[in-house]
């Protein structure tokens, strides 16, 4: 068997023997990429970390202010929905307090309707007493019937047109 031999033995070998090199080159790099950043932080007079800080502390101080608002917003929506709680039971108050009394009214009206149904009825007893008490009168004797009709008109106040004419049918 053949073995290959390496052809970049040379460049390999080359860069083997210098680590130390490679090293030094490496950190200097990195140390004048932090000086660098730190110079330029320095002349700007900003560091993105502080903006930050300050940013997040104004976040915090709008989210605070935010709070209180939404806390100061939700009490005066409960005050004014305890004055809403407060005016509807005053107004419930005042509906039970209609209804009582619309029921006392109707109580009444049933009532005096019930007397005015009592009352017609007696005077429709009177009408019908008294007619049957003139049907009646007829019988007795005509000359002492005119001395009570004229002994009744001087004591009594003038009488109506209406008790006239009846008083006129049943003498005629």
């Amino acid at each position: 068997m053949i073995e290959p031999t390496p052809r970049n033995t040379s460049a390999l070998a080359r860069i083997s023997g210098q680590p130390i090199a490679i090293g030094a080159a490496a950190l200097v790099i990195v140390v004048l990429g932090i000086g660098s950043i730190t110079l330029w932080r320095a002349y700007t007079g900003t560091a993105p970390e502080t903006d930050r800080v300050v940013a997040v502390r104004q976040l915090q101080a709008r989210t605070a202010q935010a709070s209180e608002q939404l806390v100061e917003k939700t009490k005066g929506i409960e005050a004014t929905q305890q004055e809403s709680i407060d005016q509807l039971q005053v107004v419930q108050d005042q509906l039970l307090t209609v209804r009582r009394l619309l029921a006392a009214q109707q109580a009444d009206t049933r009532k005096l309707s019930e007397q005015v149904g009592t009352l017609t009825e007696s005077i429709d007893g009177l009408r019908q007493s008294f007619a049957s008490a003139q049907a009646a009168e007829p019988a007795a004797p005509p000359s002492a019937r005119k001395r009570s009709v004229r002994k009744s008109n001087v004591a009594k106040p003038r009488a109506s047109k209406s008790a006239k004419l009846k008083r006129g049918r049943s003498n005629g």
